[in-house]
């Protein structure tokens, strides 16, 4: 009888320590944890690496525990799904402040908090497209800007400048090509507008 802990964030660049300092303020010691990190919310749990792993391991008595619904899943078919699957097995689901599920009235509620997360995710979709469709009609720019400024950016236009290989130079200065040819195209425009400037 373990007592397992799932975390999963969207970003490869958030952590989880926030999840599992909750979880361990409940004054549960886990016997293993399983993680995802940069794995969206939106892939089904079991597609996921650290998820099919805490599969593979779950056995009858233990007890999975995560901090929200949401971050089993994002669909509400596959919430119910993985849970009743883990039910199956004689594992229970203990998702923070709502207590164990367990079959019955406790599949229910999950059904229903599952379900508001699903329409909550769409919201989240109308909402990002919304906000898109009016910075496009103000005439707002939402391209992505280089993602190399100061020093490293005039070192890098240098080392293209002196004949260096795009890929190279992107490697050297730990950037992707993309952000160093914006950058280098960025940079183009602006000396053919200064170079125009100092001709009137």
């Amino acid at each position: 009888m373990a007592h397992i802990a799932y975390f999963r964030v969207s970003a490869k660049d958030q952590s989880v320590e926030a999840q599992r300092h909750a979880m361990a303020g409940d004054g549960i010691r886990f016997d293993k944890e399983f993680t995802d990190r940069g794995v969206s919310g939106a892939v089904p749990a079991r597609d996921r690496p650290g998820f099919s792993e805490l599969l593979k391991y779950a056995r009858e008595g233990d007890t999975l525990h995560v901090y929200a619904v949401d971050r089993l899943s994002r669909d509400a078919l596959d919430v119910q799904s993985t849970v009743r699957e883990l039910i199956k097995r004689g594992a229970a689901v203990e998702v923070r402040g709502l207590g164990t599920i367990a079959r019955g009235a406790g599949e229910l509620i999950l059904a229903v908090l599952a379900q508001i997360a699903d329409m909550e995710r769409g919201r989240i979709a109308e909402r990002t497209a919304a906000g898109r469709d009016r910075a496009r009609s103000i005439g707002k720019h939402l391209g992505r800007p280089a993602s190399i400024t100061g020093e490293r950016a005039v070192n890098a236009l240098k080392a293209l400048a002196s004949g260096g290989k795009v890929a190279h130079v992107a490697g050297q200065f730990g950037i992707s090509r993309q952000a160093l040819l914006r950058l280098r195209d960025s940079d183009a425009k602006h000396a053919q507008e200064a170079r125009k400037l100092a001709a009137r």
